[in-house]
């Protein structure tokens, strides 16, 4: 990470009151946001926003999605890349909604350290399911996930009793580079 970036972070988290042991004490790394001329748009949302992946992400969703199909199972992207900026702007939504910041730091990590920055981690959901909820562990979608998406190199972030302290995101999977 770069001297703009992480002071732009040290900003972002002075404002937004988080900690500043926070990611020590989640076992955070820091995750760049990838330059935006490495994204791709896999799909566009019903609010007309992108939801875009890396290139190499994008191609191993592609063929995820594919597979998925021939066993009658749709798979729809929900999000994908966030920038430090949108993710701060989802934290001061909640906040300016009542929430306290260490209760919305267990559902989404503090700009600098979401996976989403890189562009190799998206949300998933189904039409019928509400999205992003914890329901989604009792789809057909989600079990297909669990059987399949390692080969794909897609693996879920935040199981259950995750170390990183986050809540159950049956929803989130990233890309990695080796499928171990």
């Amino acid at each position: 990470m770069n001297a703009a970036d992480l002071a732009a972070i040290k900003a972002i988290h002075r404002e937004l009151n988080i900690p500043a042991d926070y990611a020590f004490n989640r076992g955070l790394t820091p995750q760049l946001n990838v330059a935006e001329t490495n994204l791709v748009t896999i799909a566009i949302k019903s609010d007309g926003g992108w939801v875009q992946l890396t290139k190499v992400a994008a191609s191993a969703w592609d063929e995820m999605v594919k597979s998925a199909s021939t066993a009658n199972v749709i798979l729809m992207p929900l999000s994908g890349f966030r920038s430090y900026t949108h993710q701060a702007e989802i934290i001061r939504r909640k906040l300016n909604n009542g929430q306290l910041i260490g209760n919305i730091l267990t559902a989404i990590a503090a700009p600098g350290y979401s996976e989403h920055h890189t562009g190799m981690a998206l949300d998933i959901g189904t039409e019928s399911d509400p999205p992003l909820e914890e329901s989604f562990a009792h789809t057909v979608a989600f079990r297909w996930l669990q059987s399949h998406a390692n080969s794909f190199r897609f693996r879920m972030s935040y199981p259950r009793e995750n170390r990183h302290g986050m809540v159950y995101e049956p929803w989130h999977w990233c890309w990695h580079e080796s499928s171990d």
